[in-house]
């Protein structure tokens, strides 16, 4: 079957990042927004630690939203989502400024582009853990709009995480397509190549390279965006 689509992760693929360093600094950027409107920071922190895993283990009957903010109402003991104004003016404000710590590689919109350029539907297959706010920032610090991707996954509409097969799943679904003409491009060994467990065919960039697991790697194409293209390239060629 031909490959029709190509997804992209975001973050350590089209944005480069060490993800520790952003989540850290994302973490304790809310926590600090928080923190006048009566929440304290190390509580906070804590709680959105437990929604993000939440949303991780989703089973699909909800939302990531919705799982995002019940847990933390559990663990804050309060309607947190009452407040989200306080979450919304974060993003707007206090949150641009982590862009500091992300790389930037013009490679990523250039590959991206030449893609489509042949043909290919282009989509962002980013595991949906923030609202589509953040998701746009975050977007946009690659080089991006968010109209060049025809579709993207946002905590909002998702109801599955990375490394659930169900997620890619839930994202051909969407498009109307099926795994086999997908390929899933990732830096994460297990997040992002996990794909290929429901049939897309899965390309590892190394850039940023996280391999938690340390897999043996040596049956994956992978590389940089150089290679990357040649590789769709010779997809192209086969279909």
């Amino acid at each position: 079957m031909s490959v029709k689509a190509v997804l992209f992760d975001l973050d350590g693929t089209l944005l480069p990042m060490d993800q520790e360093i952003f989540a850290r600094s994302y973490v304790g950027g809310l926590a600090g927004a928080a923190l006048p409107h009566g929440y304290e920071p190390k509580s906070m922190a804590r709680a959105i630690m437990a929604g993000t895993d939440a949303m991780v283990k989703n089973d699909g009957v909800k939302t990531n939203e919705d799982c995002f903010w019940e847990e933390m109402a559990h663990c804050l003991g309060r309607d947190a989502k009452a407040d989200v104004h306080i979450f919304n003016a974060f993003y707007a404000t206090d949150f641009q400024k982590i862009q500091e710590v992300c790389g930037y590689n013009d490679r990523a919109a250039e590959t991206v582009k030449k893609i489509k350029a042949m043909g290919f539907r282009v989509a962002l297959a980013t595991n949906p853990l923030f609202p589509k706010v953040a998701t746009d920032s975050r977007i946009r610090w690659a080089g991006f709009d968010p109209a060049d991707f025809e579709f993207y996954t946002t905590y909002e509409t998702s109801r599955h995480c990375k490394p659930n097969p169900d997620y890619y799943r839930d994202v051909v679904d969407a498009m109307k397509l099926s795994p086999e003409e997908c390929l899933m491009v990732g830096n994460d060994a297990d997040e992002d190549m996990i794909a290929e467990q429901i049939g897309m065919r899965v390309f590892l960039l190394t850039d940023c390279l996280i391999n938690k697991s340390g897999r043996d790697l040596g049956g994956y194409p992978q590389g940089d965006f150089n290679a990357l293209l040649a590789y769709v390239e010779k997809i192209q060629t086969m279909n």
